[in-house]
């Protein structure tokens, strides 16, 4: 009803649509989108180089760093074990939850594939050269130890509720978790919980909603023709069929929202990387000389952006920003895994960067090296590059690649829905018409995400998810001791054959 309402103003207001909702809004956002993005992306200076690294990035991946080197390589060593709890070999059947290993993993995967493994690895490689993507994949691969401890500690402190739900994520380990280990700073995990809520929610609606839809409508309306396309001006109607759509899905719950992405994600993957694996394949004899690209581009002291230094910041950031490792979102979507020992979700979303960052992004980047795509004086980037060296093998992969853009949008707009429901009902309590008030809100971020065009609306939700870093990590490196506890208990039945096997 709410939708149909929307769309009736909107039809009935073009013009305040179009011009006087986005104008007001944008002056009102602007100086909040301003302050926040100085902050996050604010450049700390180093000796000898043009540009400095920006404070989020060094953020993301010093605590990625560190955690590798705490857990000892964590994200190498426990690649097999990993993959045998993804089949299930060691649930349980009556443990506690609502998803398998595998759906917590596709439902998190849904929410960090997306646009960034498209456009972001492009813009990357355009202006870097090859060698970001040797600094993209090893930021990927350290990005794993982050999304281990967080996830782990997302099961740990979950709420278990009587009815057989759950909720989980930062909100929870950083009020319930601190408050455990050092009771003096029980009042300090409280506000950053309720801080990374608020980021959430922003973050929810915003990138997770609005930027979709309209990301995913730009493309539509590129490929059946651009401004003279029969759809353009039609966004709101756009909108109402994917909020109508992705209403059917989460109105279900995470239950639903499982069954959906376990389908779409591995869909989605396969026509992406085997799009990708064939054109490869086609220009076999130019891997090799893509490889030397990206090797000697990455320590070369004269890279084509700022040198050495500079093309390892642009991987660096591509990754942090493409996988959200640190971030805590993904917390939240493991923390409904059906298990009793949380280590072992832990241990599962090791998966997720390593798919997302080393795997997806890593295909991109080679795609757009051995076809040529980046010819010299060329200014085209982002996914118009990814769709012309796709384009350059396959003459129809514009439209592969729209589909692709949809249900990345599609996807990734339900598993944020859900992010931010646990983030609402943990600041204003759990209850069936708390949640449904916030589902229909997320519909209705959706309708006005394709409809209206707010720069800074979306400057402001990007800004906000990075945030969620700030209180989260805090909380992750204070508990980091009690992931490591949990992991020497778990590693040592492991070894010694322990385990109960359960197919």
């Amino acid at each position: 009803m709410l939708a149909a309402l929307m769309a009736s103003l909107l039809a009935s207001t073009p013009a305040l649509a179009q011009e006087g909702v986005d104008s007001v809004i944008d002056r009102i956002v602007t100086p909040l989108s301003d302050g926040l993005s100085a902050a996050i992306f604010w450049e700390i200076p180093l000796p000898f180089v043009d540009q400095g690294v920006p404070f989020i990035v060094a953020w993301l991946v010093v605590a990625a760093l560190i955690f590798t080197l705490y857990f000892g390589f964590i994200n190498l060593r426990a690649m097999k074990h990993s993959f045998r709890l993804v089949r299930g070999d060691f649930t349980p059947p009556d443990a506690a939850g609502e998803v398998t290993h595998f759906q917590a993993l596709a439902t998190a995967l849904s929410g960090t594939v997306g646009l960034g493994n498209i456009a972001g690895v492009a813009l990357a490689v355009s202006i870097g050269g090859p060698g970001a993507t040797f600094w993209m994949v090893l930021a990927g691969l350290l990005s794993m130890s982050t999304k281990f401890v967080e996830c782990t500690l997302g099961v740990k402190y979950r709420n278990e509720y009587e009815d057989g739900t759950v909720s989980g994520g930062p909100m929870y380990y950083l009020s319930k978790g601190l408050a455990a280990e050092y009771p003096s700073l029980k009042v300090v995990g409280k506000v950053l919980a309720m801080v990374f809520a608020v980021f959430c929610i922003g973050g929810t609606l915003g990138a997770g909603a609005m930027f979709q839809t309209n990301q995913a409508f730009s493309q539509l309306v590129n490929v059946t023709g651009g401004e003279t396309s029969a759809l353009n001006g039609y966004g709101w109607l756009f909108g109402l069929v994917i909020a109508a759509l992705v209403g059917l899905v989460i109105i279900g719950g995470i239950k639903s929202i499982a069954r959906v992405t376990e389908k779409v994600v591995p869909l989605m993957a396969i026509l992406y990387v085997t799009s990708g694996l064939l054109i490869i394949g086609m220009n076999v004899d130019q891997v090799p000389t893509a490889f030397k690209a990206i090797l000697e581009g990455a320590f070369d002291p004269s890279g084509v952006y700022g040198g050495f230094i500079g093309v390892l910041i642009l991987g660096f950031r591509r990754a942090a920003f493409s996988n959200e490792a640190g971030v805590g979102s993904a917390a939240i979507a493991h923390s409904a895994v059906r298990t009793d020992k949380p280590v072992t979700e832990g241990l599962v979303a090791l998966y997720e960067p390593f798919i997302d960052t080393v795997v997806v992004c890593t295909i991109t980047a080679l795609v757009i090296i051995i076809t040529g795509s980046m010819a010299d004086g060329s200014t085209i980037e982002g996914v118009a590059l990814t769709s012309r060296a796709f384009a350059s093998a396959f003459d129809w992969f514009p439209v592969v690649l729209l589909v692709a853009v949809l249900m990345f949008a599609f996807s990734t707009t339900i598993s944020w829905s859900y992010y931010g429901l646990k983030s609402f009902t943990y600041l204003f309590g759990e209850g069936k018409s708390k949640e449904n008030l916030f589902k229909l809100i997320v519909l209705a971020a959706i309708v006005v995400g394709s409809s209206i065009n707010l720069a800074s609306v979306m400057d402001f939700a990007d800004a906000m998810i990075l945030a969620m870093s700030l209180p989260n990590l805090i909380g992750v490196y204070l508990l980091a001791p009690v992931v490591k506890r949990e992991l020497k208990t778990y590693w040592a039945d492991y070894k010694a054959g322990r385990l109960q096997t359960y197919k």
